[in-house]
């Protein structure tokens, strides 16, 4: 298995910045496109466990679309062979004094890639 071959790892960093270029503009069309429409995904946020696209879609419709601003402070992908990577980011939010951490699991399907496993959290800053 080839790790970080140079054309996936470019198609996996172009549609990270699609996400998150969806997710701070509130795009939820885009959103839905990007994650795995399938009753497996799962997301886990600092507040909730979901499971299955279903619950991440309503989770999304009903949080607020205010302040969804952040600033990547670091960025980490790695791809496993052509059809399947990580991404990690670190993250501030004006306001908010707590680092924020994101995983997401990237696999590539007939229609493009998708997220199947997301994970965000919160650290203390040190």
């Amino acid at each position: 298995m080839k790790i970080n071959q140079p054309l996936t790892l470019q198609e996996v960093e172009q549609v990270f910045d699609a996400y998150e270029k969806a997710l701070v503009g509130n795009d939820m069309i885009k959103l839905d496109e990007l994650f795995w429409n399938d009753a497996a995904t799962l997301r886990y946020g600092a507040g909730e466990n979901l499971v299955g696209f279903d619950a991440i879609q309503a989770f999304r419709l009903q949080r607020p679309s205010a302040n969804l601003a952040r600033t990547v402070t670091s960025r980490h992908i790695t791809t496993f062979g052509t059809d399947c990577a990580v991404a990690n980011i670190t993250f501030t939010k004006a306001g908010e004094s707590r680092i924020g951490r994101q995983t997401q699991t990237w696999v590539k399907f007939p229609d493009g890639w998708h997220v199947v496993a997301a994970h965000v959290s919160w650290m203390e800053s040190k």
